[in-house]
């Protein structure tokens, strides 16, 4: 059985997830972003226990086929542009969407703007917003290497987008850092 689960956004969130169908005895045969497969169907005695355990963490079981497909669209991108590998620095978003999901992006796009209210674009953006604020305050990449690994042609496109949404430049941030950075999920 295939469970369907909003804001998991990293690898402790898998662990968590995990941990929470092995306290009820499920045995997940997969956990990934936003997913959950077992070789069993959770009983219905079982149902509202799992429910609130996922809500304490923060999760919730999506059951409607129009909110699992959001959940798979925002599972992509942030997998893109947090796990990508070197070929996907380049990628061109509503392709890949379409490639792996199998639908037009017109109707992609559609479905994700009258759900969430903002274009997936939009979102994409805000995603790779705050990936460039985590690698800011890691001070571990230059901005020039922080601007090619998301894919940004240019440093200074880069510094655009990011004063356009943030109101500061990536400079500026990088000495006021402390509490401006948003959980992925609230994104």
């Amino acid at each position: 059985m295939r469970y369907f689960i909003k804001n998991m956004v990293c690898p402790r969130c898998i662990m968590a997830v995990r941990g929470i169908f092995q306290e009820l005895d499920y045995q997940p045969m997969d956990v990934a972003l936003g997913e959950v497969e077992t070789t069993e169907p959770v009983s219905p005695e079982k149902l509202p226990v799992l429910l609130e355990k996922l809500t304490s963490y923060g999760f919730e079981l999506i059951d409607d086929s129009k909110s699992q497909l959001i959940e798979k669209i925002k599972t992509l991108v942030i997998e893109l542009i947090r796990y990508k590998n070197e070929a996907d620095i380049k990628v061109n978003y509503s392709a890949y969407l379409e490639s792996k999901l199998n639908k037009d992006y017109n109707y992609l796009s559609n479905l994700f703007s009258d759900v969430t209210g903002t274009t997936i674009e939009k979102y994409i953006i805000g995603q790779k917003i705050e990936r460039v604020k985590e690698l800011l305050v890691y001070d571990e990449l230059t901005l020039s290497q922080i601007a090619w690994e998301l894919g940004y042609s240019s440093v200074s496109a880069l510094s655009a987008q990011f004063k356009k949404i943030t109101g500061l430049t990536p400079k500026h941030f990088k000495h006021i850092k402390d509490n401006k950075r948003i959980p992925l999920d609230k994104v």
